[in-house]
């Protein structure tokens, strides 16, 4: 007689009315991230998930949004939920993000950043004391004039906050420590 019960048996078949489940494969994604950086993820996904139903749904997004003082509308709640891997979806049961494409997207949108590297020796063009900060109205002019030019709203984001001092300097050096996203574990990995 086994321990386990007949229903739970190596030999046993699915019972009439259930469906056989198909083999799953492992998501890729979860080995660009380190352990620490997904069950950060994995924290910020499940402050998201309201229902706590495994996946962002609309619903948790109108939660979200509300919650910061934002009402969201048609079209930005459409582009959030179709920025997923597969983008479209069959019918609104399906309209939402599970965790894997969370981390999937989360990954798509870091990788697109500079390496860590580029970003302090951009930076310190304009650090004439290697102090590992800009004075904010040099970098303000330098940010609406060259380049990939940003608007004042998007200039104001970034250097409105902690890393900019009462003298009016922005701390890149900091800043960049908070996006680093592989460096210190892949470091210590070693």
């Amino acid at each position: 007689m086994s321990r386990y019960g007949s229903n739970l048996t190596p030999n046993s078949t699915p019972t009439k009315g259930l469906k056989p489940r198909g083999r799953r494969e492992p998501s890729g994604v979860f080995t660009l991230f380190q352990p620490p950086q997904i069950q950060q993820f994995k924290e910020a996904f499940t402050l998201i998930d309201h229902d706590r139903d495994g996946v962002v749904s609309e619903a948790d997004l109108k939660t979200v949004f509300s919650n910061l003082g934002i009402t969201p509308t048609r079209r930005m709640l459409d582009a959030l939920l179709t920025a997923r891997p597969g983008g479209e979806y069959a019918d609104d049961r399906d309209r939402g993000v599970n965790f894997t494409m969370f981390l999937t997207m989360m990954g798509e949108h870091l990788l697109e950043l500079d390496n860590e590297a580029e970003l302090l020796e951009a930076f310190e063009c304009f650090d004439e004391n290697d102090e590992g900060k800009v004075k904010v109205e040099e970098l303000r002019k330098w940010l609406k004039e060259v380049g990939e030019r940003m608007d004042d709203d998007e200039i104001d984001r970034l250097l409105k906050g902690p890393f900019t001092d009462r003298q009016g300097n922005f701390n890149y050096r900091e800043w960049v420590k908070v996006l680093r996203v592989n460096g210190e574990e892949s470091e210590n990995a070693k």
